[in-house]
């Protein structure tokens, strides 16, 4: 590696400046180039950062007032992320971002305007059913009880699934987001997920999986997302 020649006003160098890193070997100094990373981003990893750079800009946009009244409204929103004891809330940024996004995966991407936070309900889920159609796409069917059964009209299902080789366990980076097809309303009080191309996505063949979920309630209504919770299903195909 090159070594640094010392010079006037600088008889040393520690640290790194532009694109160059300067170290230590015994008594000499040495530097070397900032390695580039080359790599751009998959698609959905560049369309995920697209939606929050729009989140970002919608948030500049909106007049001081307007925030002001996100960050008293942040106040009631718990915060996810310890200490949990109930002290802690996000910020009206935070609040803003989050009722952007949630409003984008409901299809619906728009400013929001500034709603209060209201503790979402309980809700329980079972699965009910699973099967392969069209030899491609993975359908799951869930029983759903959203809180006492008068509110699942405004609550959808979100699902983060990630398909494992039978018995392995979570690797996050690999979990996709799905939508339900329908509302958690209370006429049947089910709710299905249709998984496009399954085997493809997660480059897996296998007569058994494991399918780790993390299921989370958006709020029709102010687009904002509750606690998720974690559940995970070994089947046989």
């Amino acid at each position: 590696m090159p070594r640094y020649i010392p010079s006037i006003p600088f008889e040393d160098c520690y640290g790194s400046v532009g694109n160059k890193t300067y170290f230590h070997r015994g008594k000499d100094c040495y530097y070397k180039k900032k390695p580039v990373c080359e790599f751009p981003g998959t698609e959905a990893q560049l369309h995920q950062l697209g939606l929050h750079q729009r989140a970002l800009a919608a948030w500049r946009s909106v007049p001081a007032g307007v925030q002001r009244i996100w960050n008293e409204y942040a106040v009631d929103a718990p915060s996810k992320r310890p200490p949990y004891d109930g002290k802690a809330h996000i910020s009206g940024y935070n609040l803003f971002v989050s009722a952007y996004h949630g409003f984008a995966q409901l299809g619906r991407e728009h400013t929001p305007l500034p709603q209060r936070w209201v503790p979402f309900p309980d809700y329980f889920l079972d699965l009910e059913s699973l099967q392969v159609v069209e030899d491609a796409d993975l359908v799951l069917r869930f029983f759903c009880s959203v809180g006492d059964g008068t509110v699942g009209h405004r609550f959808r299902l979100l699902m983060k699934l990630e398909l494992t080789i039978a018995g392995h366990g979570r690797r996050p980076g690999l979990q996709r987001n799905f939508l339900a097809e329908a509302d958690c309303t209370d006429e049947d009080g089910r709710v299905t997920f249709r998984i496009p191309s399954f085997r493809e996505t997660w480059q897996l063949s296998l007569p058994d999986y494991t399918a780790h979920c993390r299921f989370i309630l958006l709020d029709n209504q102010t687009g904002y997302r509750s606690k998720y919770k974690m559940q995970s299903y070994t089947f046989s195909l």
